[in-house]
């Protein structure tokens, strides 16, 4: 397999330091409000990216981290704690907060046919991990108390920029929007590590340290978990692009000045979904959430589908016209699939592998979504039997997890109860696809029940799929225009 590295800036061949077994690391949630539909892009490819990988042949070993602690407003550990504005804003505790939108986030993971990762930890149920690695900084010279806080001196490194060689200048702290200048640091890109005495006297949740009461920096928490899950030495980092600095940046910096060895040789980064006023947040315009697209209609899938047919490294424009092409798209596909005769011979061995190592290969070029879904294609025009292309598509939904298979039966179980209501007493007639024989007479049923508004949306569906319908006596007949 081919991966983009973000520490290099080139596509390299995938290595991992043992051979066939990959260990694996999520950045997680900070779980004070819903992720919206950009956040959960990035989860979707790293998704893609686990199931590829084992797909592939390799053991998976991947962990994720939940941010219930420590993660504050700014790049500069300035502002307030994320868990407790969320905490004040809906007059909770953040332990109740941190609950509730850890499971939010996982419900919708589960809409999205996300895997739950191997380890998934919270950041609170790791201190003693971070007071250890703190400890040692410390010990070794690359930590410095001062003002109440524990620091990470930065001027230690040879190098400090992984992913950009900026000019120091370029990411001076007092010239960001929005942060002010901590006069406690050495240098100023220097960062947290312990938080004690501090102008957070209100925080929640705090711990006995050798530097006295207080809690962990946002950086050092993903270092500390990764370590105890994954080891001293991680395979695969992965996160959205947004996290390379400082965050990711600041992990390097500590975890490689804790072991004394280079720590995760490859780092993957999905690019930001925007909408057309720029990148998506949590606080500007509708807050898009899966919720809010099952509210207006749209399967949680259909969202997947729109994610999978872009590239991981490009930025995804969404609009609600774009997501509306996605799902007629996918609505298509899965009628489609719909069609194809499961009894119809045996799968054809031969085929199926060829089309197998064909799809490894074309998605193992970095990740390469789009010519994953162009497979699924292929395999419907494969010159062999539907049984065989049943069960090619099936293969491959095993990393793209679109439920093609279990949504195209439901498709084909509804068609044979909708012909059956149809009774004879109303003929369809068309092209021979049994999931748009069903639309045509669940229309009819919904007409002769005078539910128009689903009789309408039932025909705008159809419409969307390139399907002209006209009622002629007796039934209807379609074809695709």
């Amino acid at each position: 397999m081919y991966l983009y590295n973000s520490a290099t800036h080139k596509k390299e061949e995938f290595k991992t330091h043992t051979p066939g077994r990959v260990e694996m690391y999520t950045c997680g949630p900070t779980v004070y409000h819903f992720a919206h539909i950009g956040n959960l892009r990035s989860y979707i490819m790293e998704d893609v990216l686990e199931k590829y990988l084992r797909f592939a042949g390799y053991d998976v070993n991947r962990v994720m981290n939940i941010t219930d602690v420590g993660h504050l407003s700014s790049d500069a550990d300035t502002g307030e704690d994320k868990m407790l504005k969320g905490a004040k804003r809906e007059n909770k505790t953040v332990l109740d907060i941190a609950k509730f939108y850890t499971d939010a986030f996982f419900d919708d993971c589960r809409k999205l046919n996300i895997k739950t990762p191997d380890v998934v930890q919270p950041a609170t149920g790791c201190v003693e991990e971070y007071i250890k690695i703190i400890t040692r900084l410390m010990d070794t010279g690359y930590a410095y108390f001062a003002g109440g806080n524990v620091y990470f001196d930065t001027s230690r490194l040879s190098r400090y920029y992984i992913f950009n060689d900026h000019d120091e200048d370029d990411l001076a702290v007092g010239v960001r929007e929005g942060v002010e200048e901590d006069a406690n640091k050495r240098n100023k890109n220097d960062f947290v590590l312990w938080f004690t005495k501090s102008k957070f006297e209100d925080q929640a949740l705090k711990w006995d340290s050798p530097w006295g009461v207080g809690y962990p920096g946002w950086h050092i928490e993903c270092s500390g978990i990764s370590m105890k899950y994954n080891g001293e030495f991680l395979d695969l980092h992965c996160g959205g692009v947004d996290n390379a600095f400082p965050h990711h940046t600041n992990e390097i910096a500590q975890s490689e000045s804790y072991l004394g060895h280079p720590w995760c040789p490859h780092w993957f980064h999905v690019h930001h979904l925007n909408d057309p006023a720029g990148k998506m947040s949590k606080s500007k315009g509708e807050f898009l959430t899966v919720s809010l697209l099952e509210k207006k209609g749209y399967d949680p899938l259909a969202y997947r589908w729109f994610c999978l047919q872009s590239h991981y490294r490009k930025t995804l424009l969404f609009t609600w016209e774009n997501l509306d092409n996605a799902a007629a798209a996918y609505n298509k596909l899965l009628n489609r699939i719909a069609s194809l005769k499961p009894e119809d011979s045996d799968v054809d061995q031969t085929v199926f592998e060829e089309y197998k190592a064909k799809f490894i290969q074309q998605v193992g070029n970095d990740l390469n979504t789009s010519m994953a879904v162009t497979a699924v294609f292929d395999a419907l025009k494969a010159k062999t039997g539907d049984a065989t292309r049943l069960a090619i598509i099936g293969e491959f939904d095993k990393v793209l997890s679109l439920s093609l298979l279990e949504k195209a039966a439901a498709i084909r179980e509804k068609a044979a109860q909708a012909t059956t209501a149809g009774g004879g007493d109303y003929v369809v007639t068309g092209e021979g696809d049994p999931a748009i024989d069903a639309l045509v007479l669940q229309r009819y049923e919904a007409k002769k029940a005078k539910n128009f508004a689903e009789a309408d949306r039932i025909r705008d569906e159809l419409k969307a799929q390139g399907v002209e319908i006209t009622d002629i006596k007796g039934g209807a007949s379609w074809k695709r225009v």
